[in-house]
């Protein structure tokens, strides 16, 4: 794990300050001047004179840094500029950085995990797309711990394996829905997770979650389990809503299974008891993965 503070410290700053001090030097500050400019020691400065610091090449060469180096160093030789708006200058410039740009690039670079996420990332914004997907992906580790520590769970995996999704806030599509690549299976009586969650690799479970999502549904995550009248008889017991839709519907069956029920639990079930060549299924939907986990989990304490 590295910290994209960690490329401010170690890439960012070694290269500014000794840019700087070369700027300043040049124009004809001393050793002890530069020293005060930059809040940092003589001894310091003497190694950025004597190249004995470290320097990144790509901002050595970005044009802004240089800009800014040169805006700097005219503005504290000239007095139009105090120490602290070069402060402030060198921190709009970082945060840029920071924001899909070269440091972001840089940041990737040395954790290439940051580079599955589309768009700009943005690692200091709450609301960021990685920030909301990573917690995503934990909500759907916890609901497979709920799952897979539940003893029994592996005879309540259908013969097509189950799935566990959650999707982001408003998801457009099924790459917005995490799930796990490859299905759970049952394994000798054990219910197997072959991977860690992903986006993008469920059609089946997360079709379930966005059709009932256009249905006017505010669920976020589903699963599915085998489908068995006693299961669905369990749900309806411990107050869960249980639907029946036909999968051989001319139209998107969960969609018209759901349009008319305004009046349905957070948590509740979809099924279908089989088809030809369809095999009979049980959906659990709800808020969170951890939610419909617990779900699925009550009815192996019956």
């Amino acid at each position: 794990m590295r910290f994209i503070e960690e490329i401010v410290v170690e890439e960012f700053l070694p290269t500014f300050r000794s840019m700087l001090a070369e700027e300043l030097r040049d124009r004809g500050f001393t050793q002890r001047e530069v020293a005060d400019a930059l809040g940092i020691s003589q001894s310091a400065v003497s190694k950025y004179a004597h190249g004995e610091v470290s320097r990144n090449e790509t901002l050595l060469e970005d044009e802004r840094v240089q800009e800014l180096v040169e805006r700097v160093a005219e503005g504290l030789s000239t007095g139009d500029m105090t120490p602290v708006q070069a402060l402030v200058e060198a921190e709009v410039l970082i945060r840029q950085f920071e924001e899909g740009d070269l440091l972001a690039t840089l940041h990737e670079q040395q954790m290439p995990e940051l580079s599955e996420y589309d768009g700009a990332l943005s690692v200091h914004d709450p609301d960021s797309t990685l920030r909301t997907a990573e917690r995503v992906r934990s909500s759907v580790r916890r609901g497979l711990r709920t799952l897979t520590n539940a003893s029994g769970f592996a005879g309540l995996i259908p013969n097509v394996g189950s799935n566990l999704a959650e999707c982001l806030p408003e998801p457009s599509g099924i790459e917005d829905v995490a799930a796990i690549p490859g299905r759970i299976f049952d394994v000798k009586g054990q219910a197997t997770v072959p991977s860690d969650p992903e986006f993008g690799v469920s059609e089946h479970v997360a079709s379930v979650l966005l059709s009932a999502r256009e249905a006017g549904r505010d669920v976020h995550s589903a699963v599915n389990i085998r489908y068995d009248p006693d299961i669905i008889a369990s749900l309806e017991d411990a107050g869960y809503d249980a639907i029946e839709f036909d999968p051989d519907a001319p139209t998107d069956p969960i969609v018209a299974a759901l349009s008319d029920r305004d009046d349905l639990t957070d948590t509740f079930a979809l099924y279908q008891s089989g088809a030809y060549g369809i095999e009979a299924i049980t959906y659990v939907l709800g808020p969170d993965a951890p939610t419909v986990a617990r779900a699925v989990r009550s009815l192996l304490t019956e």
